[in-house]
C-alpha cells in the first residue's frame, strides 16, 4: 500500500498546483460568500478535522470533546458525512440519544461507534451538514454540534476549528494531493484555531517537537497540543465480556484491521506485549464478509493462534458473524494534558468545559 501511495504520489505531483489553486479558491469564495454560501447555526460548532489524506485520530478526539462537554451537563449532538455507511436520507439518525438506531453497515463505521462510546448523545449523519445539523438541534434540543471531519466541510461556519495530525506522518510530503496526502495547501491551516498532534509516543516525540515549533512559528497564536493513545481494554466476542490487557496478554492472538494505518496498531499490539502470531491488513473501512471471518479463523488457527484480534471500528462491523473462535478488540482511550481542556474552556467562556 504504501508503495502504491509513492507511485501515485510522484506521478500526481504535475497535478497538485492545479488541484491546491482549486481548494485556494474555493475556501476564498467560501468566506466572501460569493456562489458558495457559508451558515451559521444557533449553537455553537466544534469541528474535529485534519489536512492530510488518512487517519489522524479524529474519531478518537471527537469522543474526547463530546464528553468534556457532557460533564458539563452540556448537551451535544454529533454530525458526520457517515463515510462507507450505505444510508442515503438526507438525514440519517445513528442515535437518537437513547437507542442505536443504524447499525455500521447502514451508519458507517466511525458513526457507529461513537453512537456505542456516547450514549446520551444523538448521532446523525448526511451530505449536507447544514441540514444535518439543523435537524439534530430541533429535533433533540442540542446546544453544541461536534462536527467530525469538518475542516473542509465550509458550509458550516464554527465557533471551534481543531485541526488533527498524526504523529507518524505529519505532513508526510508536504504536496496536495494528488502529489502527496494534503487535502489543501498548508496556508488553509490559517482557518484553524487550534492544532493537536496525536499518537505521540517516546520514538516520535522528538520530531513532533520540531513540528511544534514549526506551527507556532507558521502560525503564531495558535496553540498546538499532542495527545497519545493508551489502550484501555480488551472486548470479546463472548457477550458482554471485558479483559485487562494483562488478562489476555500471554494469548497467542491473529490480528487484523481495516484501518487507515493498520501498522499502528500492529506495533501497538507489540509495545503493549501481546503474543502475535500472524497479522492480515484489509482496506480502511472494509466490508467484512463471512468468508472474511472464515478465512481470517483458519489463518489463526494455522497459527496455533487462541483469538483473533482487532480494533474498536472494526469489531463493530463483525457481530454479524461472531461464532465459537473468540474474536477481541483492542480498546484505545485518547489522554490530552490539563492545557487543552483549559484551552477549551477558554473558548467557550461562562460555559466552561
Amino acid at each position: 500500500m504504501k508503495q502504491l501511495l509513492t507511485i501515485l504520489f510522484l506521478v500526481g505531483r504535475i497535478f497538485s498546483p492545479a488541484y491546491s489553486l482549486v481548494m485556494v479558491l474555493r475556501a476564498f469564495l467560501y468566506r466572501k460568500n460569493i456562489l458558495l454560501k457559508s451558515q451559521r447555526l444557533s449553537v455553537p460548532v466544534i469541528s474535529i478535522g485534519n489536512l492530510t489524506l488518512g487517519g489522524t485520530g479524529k474519531t478518537p478526539m471527537v469522543r474526547y470533546v463530546t464528553r468534556l462537554l457532557l460533564n458539563r451537563n452540556l448537551r451535544p449532538a454529533i454530525v458526520s458525512r457517515g463515510y462507507g455507511g450505505k444510508a442515503t436520507g438526507k438525514v440519517n439518525i445513528v442515535s437518537d440519544g437513547a437507542r442505536i438506531l443504524l447499525m455500521p453497515d447502514m451508519a458507517g463505521d466511525e458513526p457507529f461507534m461513537l453512537a456505542e462510546a456516547l450514549p446520551g448523545v444523538p448521532v446523525l449523519t448526511g451530505p449536507e451538514r447544514v441540514r444535518v445539523a439543523s435537524h439534530a438541534i430541533q429535533e433533540f434540543g442540542v446546544n453544541h454540534v461536534v462536527m467530525d471531519d469538518g475542516f473542509q466541510h465550509l458550509a458550516v461556519q464554527r465557533d471551534l476549528d481543531l485541526v488533527l495530525f498524526s504523529a507518524r506522518a505529519l505532513l508526510g510530503n508536504g504536496r496536495v494531493f494528488p502529489g502527496g496526502p494534503l487535502r489543501e495547501p498548508v496556508s488553509a491551516l490559517g482557518r484553524a484555531h487550534g492544532f493537536v498532534v496525536t499518537g505521540v509516543e517516546s520514538g516520535n516525540r522528538a520530531k513532533v517537537e520540531d513540528f511544534q515549533k514549526w506551527l507556532q512559528g507558521a502560525f503564531p497564536g495558535k496553540p498546538v497540543f499532542v495527545g497519545e493513545y493508551l489502550p484501555a481494554g480488551i472486548w470479546h466476542s463472548w457477550q458482554g465480556k471485558t479483559s485487562t490487557l494483562a488478562e489476555v496478554r500471554e494469548l497467542p492472538v491473529f490480528a487484523f484491521a481495516g484501518i487507515a494505518n493498520p501498522d499502528f496498531f500492529r506495533q501497538t499490539l507489540r509495545q503493549e506485549g501481546f503474543s502475535l502470531v500472524g497479522f492480515k491488513e484489509f482496506k480502511d473501512h472494509h466490508g467484512y464478509t463471512a468468508q472474511d471471518v472464515a478465512a481470517l479463523v483458519t489463518a489463526a488457527q494455522a497459527h496455533d493462534a487462541k483469538a483473533l484480534i482487532t480494533t474498536e471500528k472494526d469489531f463493530a462491523k463483525l457481530r454479524p458473524f461472531f461464532g465459537e473462535f473468540p474474536i477481541l478488540a483492542l480498546t484505545i482511550e485518547l489522554r490530552m494534558d490539563q492545557g487543552f481542556d483549559l484551552f477549551m474552556a477558554d473558548r467557550f467562556g461562562e460555559q466552561p468545559l
